[in-house]
């Protein structure tokens, strides 16, 4: 299925997850989605495989799978994504845990009200990424960044 060829070595939902991790996202949700096309339609065994792979995956490249909230939805019927689904009656809600504390809940919003909001360093200097550099005589160096 999609989730074969998404997890599969080349996969899309690798390169994400790799790519998350390389740009620095310490925090992730996974949804699982389509959850209305499994067969039978809203299958746990379904959801605890790929939940299984998925955490096997994320694992290997640094994260913390325990700190991961995995949420089975379905974005077509809305199936977990603002309230919970009588269709998951077997899913008792999500739940992470992290050195800033634990979080849980039942559905996609609630996990993604639990994203702790990265620190700041504003005490910091500026950092901008460079564009260009310019040497004006009489005037000197002026970097330029977006």
């Amino acid at each position: 299925g999609e989730f074969e060829a998404g997890i599969s070595k080349n996969g899309q939902t690798r390169e994400h997850a790799l790519l998350a991790f390389t740009l620095g996202v310490k925090q992730l949700i996974v949804g699982v989605n389509k959850m209305d096309s499994t067969e039978p339609p809203y299958s746990e065994a379904r959801f605890e495989e790929i939940k299984k792979e998925v955490s096997s995956y994320i694992k290997k490249i640094g994260y913390t799978p325990a700190a991961v909230a995995f949420v089975p939805i379905s974005g077509w019927h809305g199936d977990n994504m603002l309230e919970p689904s009588s269709k998951m009656p077997w899913f008792k809600g999500w739940a992470v845990e992290r050195k800033e504390g634990k979080a849980d809940g039942k559905c996609l919003i609630e996990a993604l009200d639990a994203i702790l909001p990265p620190s700041r360093p504003t005490d910091k200097a500026l950092r901008l990424p460079l564009q260009d550099v310019y040497k004006i005589g009489g005037i000197g160096t002026v970097p330029v960044g977006r």
